[in-house]
């Protein structure tokens, strides 16, 4: 597989979504020799899908590719199966899954990437559906259908716009604790924190941490003390974890 999933959309000082991990798309689109970008705009809320679709034309438009969004598809089945590459929007992650599932997409697109190896990039929500499920979203459930199984791409949960701080006068819980919870319940899973302007890097067998700005991995255990990851690292440990 080829995947960069990405914590979020733009760092400080970016005009351009994806612009921080640009280098290692076009990379990847490049030795995969890509001329067919499908994007996925399904979470986007509060702008419209074209929009969104724009925003990534724009950015990969020093690449010789086509960019079209699945939202255009007459048959959206099939333009994943024809895709040479996938970008997947952030945005509301249930809204995204829910949508993929009743759309029929989710086996198409596992088929795509682990089958046929089409890079699959996703930021956001995009790259928390990449886990067996959605249930470590920091996202609202606005849709009536909670539908958590996702891709599963990885074996581990993700908590994008992972932040390990805390706000004076909230009395609420904490990332932290939000991550504790989800453990107690699910003791045997793992919970990978990916805090802004930083991604995983799946090539072939391979997983790599990488970040613009120098910020480490957070990976949770039930009772383990929290393990903080550097950028640059190999992290091909975590693709054999039970969940």
């Amino acid at each position: 597989m080829d995947l960069l999933l990405l914590s979020n959309g733009k760092i400080a000082g970016n005009t351009k979504v994806m612009e921080f991990a640009l280098s290692a798309i076009t990379d990847v689109f490049t030795r995969k020799q890509v001329k067919n970008v499908l994007v996925i705009p399904y979470a986007v809320i509060r702008s419209s899908h074209d929009d969104r679709t724009a925003m990534v034309a724009e950015s990969l438009s020093h690449l010789d590719v086509n960019v079209t969004g699945i939202h255009r598809a007459e048959d959206p089945v099939e333009a994943a199966r024809q895709a040479d590459a996938i970008v997947c929007s952030g945005g509301n992650t249930w809204v995204l899954n829910k949508t993929l599932h009743d759309l029929g997409l989710i086996g198409p697109i596992q088929q795509a990437v682990t089958q046929r190896g089409v890079p699959y990039v996703g930021w956001s929500a995009g790259a928390v559906i990449s886990a067996p499920t959605i249930r470590t979203t920091n996202d609202m459930c606005i849709v009536s259908a909670a539908i958590t199984p996702s891709l599963g791409f990885v074996p581990f949960q993700i908590n994008a716009h992972y932040i390990d701080a805390t706000i004076e006068g909230h009395m609420g819980e904490t990332r932290d604790e939000r991550i504790e919870e989800f453990l107690v319940v699910n003791p045997h899973q793992s919970v990978i924190g990916i805090p802004e302007g930083s991604w995983l890097a799946v090539s072939g067998d391979t997983m790599t941490y990488e970040a613009a700005n120098g910020k480490p991995l957070h990976w949770f255990k039930l009772n383990q003390e929290r393990k903080l990851v550097q950028a640059g690292s190999d992290v091909t440990e975590l693709m054999g974890l039970d969940g």
